[in-house]
């Protein structure tokens, strides 16, 4: 029998699990979901309903669980997470998104705030920053890795212009999806199947982005997203 100081213990619990910020994860790395649970639960601040690897699973999750806010990847299973965000942001725009992406890089950061999200965080920060930033997002608030805020901001200033200065950011979200894919050494068919999308599909995609980059065949193509994702990566 439960000692009445537990039962207490027990209801607030209850009472402070119903009424924390429901969490939704999606990131194709089982490591990475647990460690976002065990930080996002620690002293009950949020509960997390629910995770997911890809796209099609999460959708189906988000469906099922109502989540205040989803914490989503750009580099999922099945796929890109921009056209993820673009998904929920259609169909539910009344839940908040914040990525948490690898990529320490504006141009990602401006593509997922134009697909939907509100919060934009890179891995490799301190957790406390991973709080603040999805406190930040659930109230509606812009919030930006401090690295990236200033380098976006004059993005902003800039304007359309300021944007397009790269080739490589005149792409289309899923242009860049297929030429980062490239860059990571993917065939067509690999890239069709990694993206759901027909091989004929893929192939078009690769036509506009040579297009874009002036480049004159496969080879060359290859060769510039193989070289772009060395640089970015460092």
């Amino acid at each position: 029998m439960l000692h009445k100081d537990d039962m207490k213990k027990a209801q607030r619990r209850i009472m402070t699990a119903s009424s924390a910020p429901r969490v939704f994860l999606v990131d194709d790395h089982p490591i990475i979901r647990q460690g976002l649970t065990q930080l996002l639960e620690k002293d009950e601040q949020y509960q997390v309903v629910g995770d997911a690897a890809g796209a099609s699973e999460a959708i189906a999750g988000i469906k099922q669980n109502t989540p205040d806010i989803v914490i989503v990847d750009l580099m999922l299973s099945d796929g890109g997470g921009i056209e993820l965000i673009k998904d929920i942001h259609a169909s539910w725009p009344e839940i908040k998104i914040l990525v948490s992406s690898m990529h320490n890089d504006a141009t990602y950061a401006e593509r997922a705030m134009r697909a939907g999200a509100t919060g934009y965080i890179c891995k490799e920060q301190p957790p406390e920053q991973m709080i603040d930033a999805v406190n930040s997002t659930l109230k509606g608030r812009i919030y930006l890795s401090p690295d990236l805020s200033n380098t976006v901001l004059k993005h902003a200033l800039q304007g359309t212009e300021g944007l397009q200065a790269s080739p490589i950011e005149s792409l289309s979200d899923r242009e860049m999806e297929v030429f980062e894919l490239l860059g990571d050494g993917l065939r067509t068919r690999d890239i069709s199947e990694r993206l759901s999308l027909s091989v004929k599909t893929i192939e078009t995609y690769r036509d506009n982005i040579k297009s874009k980059l002036s480049l004159n065949n496969s080879a060359e193509l290859m060769h510039r997203a193989i070289r772009w994702k060395i640089q970015r990566d460092g």
